[in-house]
């Protein structure tokens, strides 16, 4: 396998906490120790990463996106069943400023819950805040 030293997905020892939760052949389902808590901000949540070292989504091979594809509905059966929840928010940061700080392609798994105050909030909820707005934007 193709691997960065230093990467802490290439190298999942390098990461306290931070376990396989599930794999296959192309990519593995990360969980760290602190969102199997109950009740956590991120609980049930966790990452689908490539085992070889791929910069961004956009670098994956047909093969490792039909594996992502496969891992992750056996990472929601999973999730269901450990956790319950009512909703999940998916997603990939390609790029710095699309938030991505470890440069290794990392599918988010988020599971939502009913009891969270944000429940009912998505990821757009983001975007559509004021705070959020760009002071070139027209209109």
């Amino acid at each position: 396998m193709e691997q960065q030293n230093g990467c802490v997905f290439c190298q999942v020892d390098l990461k306290p906490g931070q376990n396989v939760i599930l794999e296959n052949e192309h990519c593995m389902f990360l969980q760290l120790d602190e969102v199997m808590q109950k009740g956590s901000q991120l609980e049930g949540s966790g990452l689908i990463v490539p085992k070889k070292h791929r910069k961004t989504a956009f670098d994956l091979s047909a093969d490792e996106w039909q594996a992502t594809y496969a891992l992750l509905h056996e990472v929601k059966k999973y999730i269901n069943e450990n956790h319950g929840p009512q909703g999940y928010n998916l997603g990939w940061n390609c790029g710095e400023v699309a938030g991505q700080h470890i440069f290794h392609a990392h599918f988010h798994v988020i599971p939502r819950y009913n009891d969270e105050p944000l429940a009912g909030k998505g990821i757009r909820y983001l975007f559509k805040g004021d705070e959020n707005k760009r002071e070139n934007a027209e209109g």
